[in-house]
């Protein structure tokens, strides 16, 4: 743990050195001294977690060392000790942010300890305070959790701003691990449904035979083990937003009840015969074609008419460009912050390899990769041995799903300019194309370059 800095400005060099000692006997400060206020206001850059400054300097009047302090930074604390016994100099200095004056006698060494004591503590308190707030901030709004500058991302805040002013339905697509849910989660805390429930189901994750009480609720006695009466999601999340997970994998037998309760904004439970009136947002998502399933016949049209309203559809990780070093980062102070590990950088070499790789789990796999490497470091520095790469899934990425051949191309040429810093004669050098195909493809919004 850091010690706790504690600077003395005392022109006294005996009283300031006594000072020094007995502030020094705490193994967790560190104490520093200084004799003019020059010599303190220069090193503020240090940052002191608190400064006991002596009220008559040869330099400068206490009041006015106070007050370059707390401009420089309003949060490090200042105890004035002064030889004067003048009670207006005292509140004045204390309405102008001092945290304790003391009169220089035989009690001002107990005094400070205990002065020294309190401060501290009431500064942890403070940061737990804070960092407690951070965190239900953060929890009430999953929009700070979805973090990137590229243009890609920008898009995606931008939709998400405004299907959260509108009440319509909202898809959403993308490969897994892109942050779906992340997304459902932003649009209903910014839509006017925040103070009401938001209820995720994952379509994947529930059996097939349990899947229609589950959405609808059910009536007891309804089916044997039916002791009581169930409400279902769609009950749950009355007046807020549904989330369904991986839409695609609902049975065409449920689909069609699920377009009945959606047409007609009611639901009946299993069992029962009560119609409850609804009034839910419906956000879907999967990172299958829902069209291309309707295509098979996997999918009725109806219903995939009725779900889609504002469709979203998130870019993969290795599309991000530079979001990657950004979520890197957010991932690595995140993981040192909850574990009380030391604050880490990453070095230019392990930037490079973050860079270099494709991310086939998408930001779901670069949080578990950061977290491991955090765990790897020996130092405060991140480098490229520390990080690892466990892909789930073998050849390249550029390869997964049904794309055609002129899509191939698209991915391959991008996946190159981001790896190359976007420069196109270096990636038509490596990919042996000429630079005026790069260029037409970037004129017609097939690439990007950020």
């Amino acid at each position: 743990m850091d010690k706790y800095r504690i600077f003395i400005v005392e022109d006294d060099m005996v009283y300031g050195e006594m000072l020094r000692y007995f502030l020094s006997l705490n193994p967790d400060y560190e104490v520093f001294r200084y004799t003019t206020a020059k010599d303190c206001l220069a090193n503020l850059g240090n940052k002191p977690d608190l400064v006991t400054l002596d009220y008559s300097l040869p330099d400068a009047k206490g009041g006015d060392v106070l007050e370059k302090i707390k401009k420089y930074d309003a949060n490090i604390p200042v105890i004035i000790i002064s030889g004067q016994k003048d009670i207006t100099t005292a509140i004045e200095l204390l309405k102008n942010g001092a945290s304790d004056y003391f009169i220089k006698d035989d009690n001002t060494k107990d005094l400070l300890l205990n002065a020294v004591r309190r401060v501290r503590e009431n500064h942890s308190l403070r940061k737990e305070v804070e960092q407690l707030k951070e965190e239900l901030s953060t929890r009430n709004d999953p929009g700070k959790l979805i973090k990137g500058s590229s243009r890609e991302i920008q898009k995606i805040f931008g939709l998400i701003e405004k299907s959260g002013k509108a009440n319509i339905n909202v898809s959403i697509t993308g490969e897994s691990g892109t942050g779906k849910e992340l997304v459902a989660q932003a649009i209903h805390h910014f839509s006017d449904r925040k103070k009401k429930p938001f209820v995720a189901v994952n379509m994947a994750a529930i059996p097939r035979e349990l899947i229609e009480s589950e959405l609808f609720g059910y009536e007891k006695g309804a089916f044997t083990g039916a002791v009581a009466r169930k409400l279902g999601r769609f009950e749950e999340a009355n007046g807020g937003t549904l989330f369904l997970d991986e839409i695609a994998e609902l049975d065409l037998s449920v689909q069609s009840k699920l377009l009945r309760v959606l047409q007609e904004r009611e639901v009946v439970r299993v069992g029962g015969s009560e119609r409850i009136k609804l009034d839910v947002r419906i956000i879907t998502a999967t990172h299958k074609n829902l069209a291309e399933e309707v295509k098979r016949g996997n999918f009725r049209e109806d219903l995939y008419y009725r779900l889609t309203g504002m469709p979203i559809a998130l870019p993969p990780l290795r599309d991000r460009g530079n979001d990657v070093l950004l979520l890197a980062k957010f991932f690595l102070d995140s993981f040192c912050k909850a574990n009380n590990l030391p604050q880490m950088t990453i070095s230019p070499a392990a930037k490079d390899k973050l860079l270099s790789y494709s991310y086939p789990g998408n930001v779901r796999e670069l949080k578990g990769v950061m977290e491991l490497a955090a765990v790897m470091c020996s130092g405060k520095e991140l480098e490229p041995d520390d990080i690892t790469f466990h892909a789930a899934t073998t050849g390249n990425q550029l390869m997964m799903g049904e794309k055609t051949l002129h899509q191939y191309n698209i991915d391959i040429i991008q996946t190159f300019l981001n790896k190359y810093d976007h420069n196109i004669l270096k990636v038509a050098e490596k990919l042996d194309i000429g630079k005026s195909t790069i260029y037409r493809m970037v004129k017609k919004a097939e690439l990007t370059l950020k």
